[in-house]
């Protein structure tokens, strides 16, 4: 079984980079579809699997392979997109809680609730980090921070956080009859 936990952990860190490759550039922060995948590897794959996967995208990165939206090297994560890469850990486990619920198919509605409040939850984590950091590494005021780094992003993060849910819901099985060790 620990073979195809490795194999979703790849897949949800090629997932998250090809995400972040999927833009719409925005200064100073562009519109990815990262935070999507973050949210399904948490959903689907739990919190540690969701951890791991964001910690192999942000060392891949930090080693200078181009897996940021503009590239890679630690300058990424101490410019103005750095709050956002670094909240993309909480954002992975608080997305697992969701995934680590083992009833998914005994109590559907308690999922889809856990679902739902996991992922705002996760996407204010990565709000709380990045516009903090834009804030200090931009000097900006919390009102032009909010300006640049939320307000732009909220209808796109709620369409993603939509798409995350569905899929979740649709492929949770799927994943877990992968991961049975019946089936290993």
């Amino acid at each position: 079984m620990h073979h195809k936990r490795l194999i979703l952990t790849a897949l949800f860190t090629a997932l998250i980079i090809v995400g972040s490759y999927i833009r719409f550039p925005l200064p100073p922060i562009p519109i990815t579809l990262q935070t999507l995948f973050v949210l399904l590897s948490g959903f689907l794959g739990g919190s540690s699997m969701a951890l791991f996967s964001v910690a192999i995208y942000l060392l891949l990165g930090i080693i200078g392979l181009p897996v940021y939206s503009g590239g890679g090297g630690i300058g990424y994560l101490l410019g103005p997109t750095g709050g956002y890469l670094f909240g993309l850990i909480f954002a992975a486990f608080v997305a697992g809680i969701a995934g680590n619920f083992k009833a998914k198919e005994k109590k559907p509605r308690h999922y889809l609730i856990l679902l739902i409040v996991c992922g705002i939850m996760a996407t204010l984590l990565i709000y709380g980090c990045g516009v903090t950091w834009l804030k200090i590494s931009r000097s900006l005021s919390w009102r032009a921070a909010l300006q640049a780094g939320m307000l732009p992003f909220l209808a796109g993060d709620v369409i993603k956080l939509i798409a995350a849910i569905q899929m979740a819901r649709s492929f949770h099985l799927r994943i877990e009859r992968f991961l049975d060790t019946s089936l290993a």
